[in-house]
């Protein structure tokens, strides 16, 4: 028997209201965190294309969250499982509902592959329990396929892209050619990234849809040279994105005069294309470990793990996870909806983001970062591959609620 329990019930003849109050707070405190043990499950692609911008690098980010709570929130012990979707969103609904239904999971985190992330979302939803996702891109997650029940962490489609389009135009690449992949992070980004050109003035003169990891874009690149376009756009990301940019190197696109834009970058894939190659690229990111002393020093941390710099999406799930075992400990619950409440009102000042905060269509809205890749003469180290040009502050950096589609959005 508690201590908190006998107090209560010896000086229940003679409580007052204080008392009742302490009574009922404590007996909720010690009944709602739910089979005595706060569950994640790390779901995300371990072994396939997005390995690297995520993977089992995100996998030690969220480890190094529970380890930094001792593993513990209060009394009660925190578990990690772990699994590898590999990009299909029924593999990925399963895997979620057998943690859910049989391990008691209570939270999901990672979800790579948009059509994933959508499918367990719209499960958390209907199990009662909550998911981060902080890998996925697809702004659509927080908007038309937005729930009570998740949280979109790091960036989106509509972050990433509208920065980035509108930059671009203003300096003078008026005429696009897009090739994307062909699913419903593509699909997104392609749609942003041409209302973007249109309305900053410039004009979409061609566009292509590849298949999910491709190993052949030779056609593709013929096509976007063929098209005359200032700049070629690239909706993809991970091994696609380096076979893309490489392929357009052997072409001669960029010695031709066409700039590549790589919508979706992340520092795994600069390191894999290699400056030369890649130098000069602008894009918008949510994140670079070289930032400032908080990220540096979290940076360090990792480096000495996994002896590489993380991406920004490995930032966010230490970030992410952090954010949601704080709102565990502060409520005293793993309630979805007491987890979602605090989250939505408490700031995010960490070595992720400074002022960010949870809106109530689930985005985690923070600044985002006009980066350009360096030249071989500028790094001065392994990992020192980016510059951070300028700032696009968060209201700016994401949809705005005003556009939303989000069911919890009263417009």
């Amino acid at each position: 028997m508690s201590a908190a329990f006998k107090f209560c019930t010896s000086g229940l003849a003679k409580a007052v209201a204080r008392g009742l109050v302490f009574c009922l707070m404590a007996s909720t405190a010690h009944a709602s965190i739910s089979d005595d043990q706060i569950r994640i499950g790390y779901l995300d692609d371990l072994s396939g294309p997005y390995s690297d911008l995520a993977g089992p690098g995100g996998l030690e980010a969220v480890r190094m969250a529970v380890e930094d709570f001792n593993a513990k929130v209060g009394d009660k012990k925190i578990v990690l499982f772990e699994a590898d979707h590999k990009n299909n969103a029924d593999l990925g609904a399963n895997t979620a509902r057998e943690w859910i239904d049989q391990r008691g999971v209570d939270l999901i985190a990672g979800l790579n592959a948009s059509p994933v992330a959508i499918a367990v979302t719209r499960l958390v939803e209907e199990k009662n329990r909550f998911a981060i996702v902080s890998t996925a891109a697809a702004a659509s997650l927080t908007n038309e396929y937005c729930t009570p029940n998740h949280i979109h962490y790091v960036y989106d489609t509509y972050s990433v892209s509208n920065g980035a389009a509108k930059a671009i135009v203003a300096k003078g690449g008026d005429s696009w050619y897009l090739l994307s992949a062909d699913y419903a992070f593509g699909h997104a980004m392609e749609e942003q990234v041409s209302k973007a050109v249109a309305a900053s003035g410039g004009t979409v003169v061609g566009k292509a849809r590849h298949p999910f990891q491709s190993s052949d874009f030779s056609s593709y690149i013929l096509q976007a040279q063929a098209s005359g376009a200032k700049i070629i756009g690239l909706a993809s990301a991970g091994s696609d994105l380096v076979n893309a940019i490489s392929t357009a190197n052997q072409f001669g696109l960029m010695e031709g005069g066409q700039t590549i834009a790589s919508l979706m970058v992340f520092i795994t894939d600069i390191k894999a294309i290699g400056l030369p190659t890649a130098q000069g690229t602008q894009f918008v990111s949510g994140w670079y470990w070289d930032m400032n002393d908080e990220s540096r020093a979290w940076a360090n941390r990792y480096y000495e793990r996994v002896k590489r710099m993380p991406t920004m999406v490995q930032a966010g799930l230490y970030s992410s996870t952090t954010q949601y075992l704080k709102a565990v400990a502060a409520t005293g619950s793993d309630d979805p909806a007491a987890v979602r409440e605090y989250m939505l009102k408490t700031p995010i000042n960490d070595m992720f983001a400074h002022n960010g905060r949870v809106r109530v269509d689930g985005r985690m809205v923070h600044d985002m970062y006009l980066a350009q890749v360096k030249t071989p003469q500028e790094s001065k180290s392994d990992w020192d591959l980016f510059k951070i040009l300028g700032t696009i502050p968060a209201d700016e950096a994401y949809l705005p609620l005003s556009e939303s589609k989000c069911k919890l959005v009263k417009n």
